[in-house]
């Protein structure tokens, strides 16, 4: 858990949007990142694994309208996210989507998110648990001239799933036009939603932002489709981390950089010869001089017993590394972990050893992600 998610929890969480409608479909409501949110459902189709392989097979209905919702406007938007974004943000076609980070000047990772060019303005989702803090440091550091937007009335439900993209066309009419990366506004029972064809699955998907008015109405007409179910925070952190994305908070942290995390791809290949924004000093030594000594990598498990976040990782008698997610994976049948260990163990296939409440398991150092995407890209 990060330190942002502590604070949080220190003070009464909030109800989503949905509160009621979990509620009323026996979900196990939790505090997570500042708000109650359903961690499973009751029910025939409820329960983590039950949820994380009808996502696989079918379509679920999740709901992420703890993450921020944001944009930034004005004629100088672009130039000026580009001070703090390592992206390019100004050749950012509209419609189009990209995976971006905040850094600090010394290329610690402050939040990873994605950015849109929707035309009118540029949109940016952060991490609930750290949208407060990117809210001030957006606003600390963009010119006067722009304008920074939170959309706390909005709602955001993420469809995740092989039959995601018909389940949606059949109340949302041209959403299926759309492939990964890229994202339009449509309606939807005569109300415009926003929707992208992204997710953190690792699954086919999208993720609508919907006003908070609505997001029942929307919510209801998905699940009533026979292909949709709802599911929650245990079954979205089983498939991200089959599909080796990292959290916030977990597997990147103001003490990880992007080169370190394996997110070299964020820093994009022009930006990194001009420069111009945070951490980009820091993070273009890393790449030239090999200046990581430690890097994220994925680790799979022998037997059924999960190494957990925290959870030290060895070579021998020498401690080479920790654990920052770790689970037993239902699609695979076996426990898998990610973590960072030193940069002379990170290669594929090295055999390591965690260390589980005294007792070493062994592992391999395995490639990301342990299950394949199946994103719908151009082309495909």
């Amino acid at each position: 858990m990060s330190d942002n998610e502590t604070e949080f929890e220190e003070q009464p969480p909030e109800a989503l949007p949905l509160d009621a409608w979990h509620r009323e479909r026996g979900a196990r409501m939790v505090p997570f990142a500042g708000y109650e949110m359903p961690i499973q459902y009751a029910g025939e189709h409820g329960g983590i694994v039950a949820e994380h392989n009808w996502t696989r097979e079918s379509a679920s209905l999740f709901d992420v309208s703890h993450m921020g919702q944001l944009s930034v406007s004005g004629e100088k938007a672009a130039h000026e996210l580009e001070k703090l974004l390592p992206s390019g943000v100004a050749n950012l076609p509209e419609g189009k989507m990209r995976y971006s980070l905040l850094l600090t000047e010394a290329g610690g990772i402050i939040d990873d998110l994605i950015v849109t060019n929707t035309g009118p303005h540029y949109a940016l989702v952060v991490n609930g648990a750290c949208k407060w803090d990117d809210i001030a440091h957006l606003r600390e550091h963009l010119d006067d001239d722009v304008t920074l937007t939170h959309f706390d009335d909005f709602a955001l439900l993420a469809l995740q799933g092989p039959k995601a993209a018909e389940a949606l066309e059949a109340i949302v009419p041209g959403v299926s036009e759309l492939t990964f990366m890229t994202a339009g506004l449509f309606q939807f029972d005569g109300q415009h939603i926003w929707v992208s064809r992204a997710g953190y699955t690792g699954e086919d998907g999208f993720e609508i932002s919907v006003h908070q008015n609505y997001a029942r109405a929307l919510a209801d007409a998905l699940v009533a489709d026979d292909r949709v179910h709802p599911a929650g925070l245990g079954a979205r952190d089983s498939l991200r981390l089959e599909a080796g994305l990292p959290l916030y908070g977990h597997d990147l942290t103001l003490d990880t950089d992007p080169v370190s995390a394996g997110l070299s791809f964020a820093l994009s290949k022009k930006r990194r010869e001009v420069g111009g924004y945070f951490g980009h000093s820091a993070c273009l030594m890393r790449l030239e001089e090999g200046g990581c000594t430690q890097r994220r990598v994925g680790l799979t498990l022998e037997g059924r017993q999960p190494g957990r976040e925290g959870a030290q990782v060895f070579s021998g008698d020498k401690q080479v590394g920790t654990l920052t997610s770790g689970g037993f994976s239902p699609t695979l049948g076996h426990p898998i972990a990610m973590g960072y260990v030193d940069a002379e163990f990170a290669g594929e296939g090295t055999s390591l050893e965690i260390d589980v409440r005294g007792k070493r398991l062994p592992a391999k150092v395995a490639p990301l992600p342990f299950v394949p995407h199946r994103y719908m890209r151009k082309g495909a």
